[in-house]
């Protein structure tokens, strides 16, 4: 007879069991049905607030745990000491805030996505990542996790050699040794960058699966106009809520309604009502040109609101 050995880590072949924990009832049946379509996962529970979370992860034991920030009675954050106790935890939320993600990261979480910048199967690849350890993030938390740190004071020294005044030293002997900059203003300079950032596309999703509707805006979310984060132009000038605003990301992206409902897990209606307050708002009649307001390219866009 063959004896096994207890191992932690589930073999490759193993299924994985999820539980989905969001308020949202549709954003609970899209990921339910988005997981359980996927071979080797299944989702074994689902739970509308912190305090059922919990409870379901007690009686199902899951392998990984999807869980919203913001939900009634006990929220996500509450509930995540008790749950990373028990199984890996990816916060799966519309909140990107920088201390929100610092937070839930302090208290055990091992992975970070924000809706809207992750496709089907990115989604379920972080699954799969984060119960092997592995953690995830998207480019909102991850920009925030960085800003984060470059706050934070400096810890221990470094080895001896790095860092200290000789590096200094040879950083401004650089400096001074170049004579031609590579560019001739900062015009041309964030000009190349958004080249490189439009080079580094990802390349289309097969149509054969879920993500069809689902492209990967994690580029065009955090992608640059001019210099300027397209969401930061747009924030700054129109009074959109958080919702309006991911839409509107979306629509400057190229997506369609049918794409963005399944992207933020709505209805097309849903969509549809959002599209008429954005276009209020930014004094639009079109898509093409609340996207030129949105992104700063309209001609009078710095002046909308002056």
């Amino acid at each position: 007879m063959t004896r096994t050995t207890p191992n932690r880590t589930p073999p490759t072949t193993a299924v994985l069991r999820v539980l989905v924990a969001d308020d949202n009832p549709v954003v609970r049946a899209g990921l339910t049905a988005l997981l359980s379509g996927r071979e080797g996962m299944r989702v074994v529970a689902e739970a509308a607030d912190g305090e059922t979370a919990c409870e379901a992860a007690r009686d199902h034991h899951p392998d990984v745990i999807l869980l919203d920030v913001r939900m009634p009675g006990t929220d996500g954050i509450s509930a995540l000491p008790y749950l990373a106790r028990i199984a890996p935890v990816v916060m799966l939320t519309y909140s990107g805030e920088s201390e929100i993600v610092e937070e839930a990261l302090r208290r055990g979480a091992g992975g970070y996505l924000v809706h809207g910048e992750f496709t089907a199967d990115q989604l379920v690849a972080a699954v799969r990542d984060v119960s092997r350890g592995r953690p995830h993030f998207t480019p909102t938390a991850a920009e925030a996790l960085l800003a984060q740190l470059r706050r934070t004071p400096p810890g221990a020294p470094l080895p001896e050699g790095l860092g200290g005044p000789g590096g200094r030293k040879d950083a401004t002997a650089y400096e001074l040794s170049t004579t031609k900059s590579p560019y001739t203003n900062l015009q041309q300079a964030e000009q190349s960058s958004t080249l490189n950032a439009s080079a580094a596309a990802s390349p289309p999703i097969s149509p054969q699966n879920l993500s069809q509707l689902q492209p990967d805006v994690g580029q065009s979310s955090s992608g640059w106009t001019g210099g300027r984060p397209a969401a930061a132009f747009g924030r700054s000038r129109f009074p959109l809520s958080d919702r309006e605003a991911e839409i509107m990301n979306h629509i400057a992206s190229g997506m369609n309604n049918q794409q963005i409902a399944a992207t933020c897990f709505i209805s097309e209606k849903t969509v549809k009502n959002h599209i008429n307050r954005i276009f209020a708002k930014l004094h639009s009649t079109s898509r093409s040109e609340a996207a030129a307001k949105w992104l700063g390219t309209a001609p009078d866009s710095t002046r909308e609101l002056g």
